[in-house]
């Protein structure tokens, strides 16, 4: 009989095998992203552990660092300077799964550290992964947690954790379908350091060990003070108030496009026609679109552009925001880069929560909060629920049933100046009271590394959640 919370060597052999087979489909994956985004054909060879050149020697430890997505990787920039103050000489293997993460993370790599794909997770694969980098210690960002990776590293002694770990309830279920797999898998951690005591508990119910909770690592960063004072100094300079859908996902620009055709239809004033006194300026927004992800900022700008609407991208260059149009016609500014999220919170008077008006769970509302950005979201922010729940309680954030609604809110909001300060308020006190993840964290990685299971395992003085 198996361990309990092991994979049994005849079930990690059928997954393994599975996982092979499995081979080609991740091929055809990778040509057709490679198709948009060239930089999934690079270094192809990474992802089933082949690795051209070898791992860079140094003194110390080599610390695994793996953030899989753009937003892992922007929340392992928050950690990594807390890790170098535990270990000055520390070697960082930075691992990714997808372009945007790989990009990102050029950014973080010093002298002696070293990027790379994660292999596919086959057990050939994921050897010649662990023998050749031979890390002293693994840290997986948030979600990714993948079995034969696990069980290897448990095999060669590798500490591995999930770090600023979240389950949502959805996700748990998931899980669930393969508890054979999912219950070996989480209980074959190291440590488990969870972002909230609900995230904690599903974590044990999956397998994990003793989950503990260290917080959320986004409330450790803090706004480009540039960005925001140039997004502040543009909107001053507007002349009309901006609304912001942050981070918007596949669907949600349609339906907005929908909302406001009907306002523009109904009124002269949102056409941009008549904006001379303190209403009708409240009555007609600016709005701002900066879609979640980078592969859509084409096909978001065409939608906008089919719609006969004039399309302003960050991207073009030239005077951004553009002003107003002298014929009166309606344009819709677009902010399709990457890395200025501070500068389109600075720019914007409210900003709706993309992900949060169709069943996909919610984006990150934390960096609005610390840009003093008032946010509204609608009713799915399961993937991000205790942050959610917290800024509704601390009232940073307001939550309505529907896009329809939280349009009809943050018109409501521009002509309530006062609410709008003190929303933006709370949402500066709201992160400042959550920060501090990142150093307990590096502790508790630290006592990992050294045996000290106290601190390995999260031990440490806790801050409660905030109360609702």
């Amino acid at each position: 009989m198996a361990t309990p919370g092991r994979l049994s060597a005849a079930a990690l052999w059928l997954y393994g095998l599975a996982m092979r087979l499995a081979r080609p489909l991740l091929r055809c994956h990778l040509r057709r992203r490679g198709g948009q985004e060239p930089l999934y054909l690079e270094s192809v060879p990474e992802r089933f552990g082949l690795y051209l050149r070898p791992a860079p020697e140094g003194p110390g430890p080599r610390v695994w660092v793996h953030a899989v997505s753009l937003g892992e990787t922007r929340t392992a920039a928050l950690l990594l300077p807390h890790l170098r103050a535990q270990w000055p000489g520390m070697r960082l293997l930075l691992t990714h799964g997808t372009a945007t993460g790989r990009t990102e993370g050029l950014r973080l790599l010093r002298e002696g550290d070293v990027q790379a794909w994660l292999p596919w997770d086959d057990p050939q694969a994921v050897t010649r992964f662990l023998d050749h980098f031979r890390p002293a210690l693994g840290l997986l960002m948030e979600t990714e947690v993948w079995p034969t990776l696990v069980a290897q590293c448990r095999r060669q002694h590798i500490p591995l954790a999930l770090v600023s770990a979240r389950m949502s309830r959805r996700s748990q279920l998931r899980a669930q379908r393969l508890p054979w797999l999912s219950r070996a898998a989480f209980g074959d951690l190291a440590a488990v350091w969870a972002q909230t005591p609900d995230d904690a508990r599903r974590l044990a119910e999956l397998g994990a060990v003793s989950p503990r909770v260290l917080g959320n690592l986004k409330f450790d960063a803090q706004p480009d003070a540039a960005q925001l004072a140039q997004g502040r100094a543009l909107r001053a300079a507007a002349g009309r108030p901006v609304i912001l859908l942050a981070s918007s996902r596949d669907r949600e620009e349609a339906a907005l496009l929908q909302i406001i055709q009907t306002f523009w239809a109904s009124s002269p004033v949102e056409q941009g026609k008549s904006a001379t006194n303190l209403e009708a300026d409240q009555a007609a927004p600016q709005w701002l679109i900066v879609p979640r992800h980078p592969q859509r900022f084409d096909a978001v700008a065409d939608l906008l552009r089919a719609a006969g609407l004039r399309v302003a991208r960050r991207s073009a260059g030239g005077v951004w925001p553009p002003p107003a149009a002298a014929d009166g016609a309606p344009t819709i500014w677009l902010g399709d880069t990457l890395g200025e999220m501070a500068l389109y919170y600075g720019l914007s008077d409210v900003a709706l929560l993309g992900g949060s008006f169709e069943p996909l769970g919610g984006q990150n509302l934390i960096e609005a909060a610390a840009c003093a950005c008032p946010v509204v979201m609608g009713p799915h922010t399961f993937n991000f629920a205790q942050a959610a729940d917290d800024a509704e309680a601390a009232q940073a954030a307001c939550r309505v049933p529907s896009l329809e609604a939280a349009v009809a809110l943050a018109r409501e909001l521009l002509a309530d100046r006062p609410r709008r300060a003190a929303m933006a308020h709370a949402g500066e006190k709201f992160t400042a009271a959550h920060a501090g993840a990142a150093n307990r964290v590096a502790v508790a990685a630290a006592g990992l590394l050294s045996g000290d299971t106290a601190r390995g395992t999260g031990r440490l003085p806790l801050r409660e959640p905030a109360a609702r």
